[in-house]
């Protein structure tokens, strides 16, 4: 339709700002009337500057917002720790469950490779099925199903059961997981979210260094029962501080299953994916093993292998935070930092055991835990940036290839163990760590045009 001569005639700049500003209604037939109204308000408005006022003061609340952001940023990290711990809770408890469920320890092991298959698949599938809703919601959800999970943990008569709970953490971790890791960005400014994102992944290391260790001491001194009972009550506190801390977060689009599979055609994605694979699973391989390895080269005994696990968590803590730091101003040669680190920490574990004992095979699990802290805040910052307009989407992805990393690289190090020994388990982790430092060096990066499709 050709504009009115009314509508076609030349404005002041006062005028054409108001008309420019997305308070001015548009539109065809419905919006007339709108329009009309607003005709009379446009002299006055660009005379006193209303509009331009009302923008600036959305603005400087948006900011304001952001700036609030830090304790809803709090709650995420402490959304993290908490599904991690869920999921690695059973670690520490094995042979307790298994005697009292009278299985094996290989068959109580598998309430940690369930939850971590569930969460692998439930990240994409979630992601799918939430449409529009509200995140806060979504997120609030997901810790009550936790709750409900370990709650059914605790009152299991059977390994049967016990499953099915299990099942159920994985799906509340997938979820949560997922969504978490992209929100950062919503929530505080800018400048503030590689900050922001480190601290909300810092839970999954504090989970290594403090959730799964308490696990294991509550079970020592009440049971492996009172450790899912402890656990649904962590929950329960997050799930209300999810509810009290985080503002309303209604989704900006719905996930569609083309557009998730879409992200797959950008390069900077797909190495990251890549990227994210080979560190897990190479990870995972070796360090499912550590004990054994540790105590054939280098004669540790039962205690000093935990004291050198607590370092290991530690150095993963403070590896979070460096990598997050590096990652927000140059994600690949942080990720060629840790990829090397990260190799030459885990081949080197045998001789330096050997040559200089415990203490030296210690210091070496140390460095391992720091490069290996910052992996996952480092990935999830290249996927973000090779995604800035799906990173909802992308923290499905990763979170998906993240978990069934995890499956695979316990697996094929099991296998590795079998065939081959602690030196196979060593050589298979560090060799997949190189794999990583190849695809850092070789893929494409994100920059510029990193959203476009490649």
């Amino acid at each position: 339709m050709r504009p009115s001569s009314r509508c076609g005639r030349s404005m002041s700049p006062a005028h054409r700002r108001v008309r420019s500003s997305p308070l001015f209604p548009r539109g065809g037939a419905g919006t007339l009337g709108a329009m009309a109204k607003s005709e009379s308000a446009v002299t006055s408005a660009a005379a006193t500057g209303t509009v331009e006022d009302l923008q600036r003061d959305a603005a400087e609340g948006e900011s304001r917002r952001r700036r609030g952001g830090w304790p809803a940023v709090g709650a995420l990290a402490a959304g993290t720790f908490t599904v991690v711990t869920s999921e690695m809770l059973p670690v520490g408890l094995l042979t307790p469950i298994g005697r009292d469920l009278g299985v094996s320890d290989g068959t109580a092991g598998l309430t940690v490779t369930v939850t971590g298959v569930v969460a692998a698949l439930a990240a994409p599938v979630l992601t799918l099925l939430i449409g529009r809703r509200d995140r806060r919601t979504v997120l609030a959800a997901l810790m009550g199903t936790l709750t409900v999970a370990n709650l059914l943990a605790v009152y299991a008569p059977n390994v049967a059961v016990l499953l099915v709970a299990r099942v159920l953490v994985g799906l509340g971790m997938g979820g949560v997981w997922a969504i978490a890791s992209g929100l950062a960005v919503r929530l505080v400014p800018e400048r503030r979210v590689a900050a922001a994102t480190s601290l909300i992944f810092s839970g999954v290391a504090a989970a290594s260094v403090l959730g799964v260790p308490a696990g294991a001491l509550v079970g020592e001194l009440g049971g492996w029962r009172a450790a899912f009972a402890a656990m649904a009550g962590v929950c329960t506190v997050v799930l209300v501080a999810l509810v009290v801390l985080l503002p309303p977060l209604p989704a900006p689009g719905a996930v569609r299953l083309g557009g998730v599979l879409g992200l797959l055609r950008r390069p900077p994605l797909r190495t990251g994916l890549v990227l994210v694979a080979l560190l897990v699973a190479g990870h995972f391989s070796a360090y499912t093993y550590v004990r054994p390895v540790l105590e054939t080269v280098a004669g540790a005994r039962p205690g000093q292998v935990g004291t050198v696990l607590l370092a290991f968590g530690v150095a993963g803590l403070a590896g979070n935070f460096l990598a997050g730091a590096g990652a927000a101003r140059a994600p690949r040669a942080t990720l060629l930092a840790i990829c090397a680190v990260l190799t030459a920490a885990v081949l080197l574990v045998p001789p330096m055991g050997h040559a200089a004992g415990v203490r030296g095979a210690a210091a070496l699990v140390a460095v391992w835990g720091l490069a290996y802290g910052g992996v996952s805040v480092s990935t999830q910052t290249w996927l973000m940036a090779a995604a800035p307009d799906a990173r909802e989407a992308a923290s499905a992805l990763f979170v998906a290839v993240f978990n069934a990393a995890i499956a695979l690289g316990a697996l094929i190090g099991g296998l590795a163990a079998d065939g081959w020994g602690t030196g196979g388990v060593i050589g298979l982790g560090g060799g997949l760590a190189a794999g990583a430092l190849l695809a850092a060096a070789l893929g494409r990066s994100p920059g510029r045009g990193a959203a476009a499709t490649g």
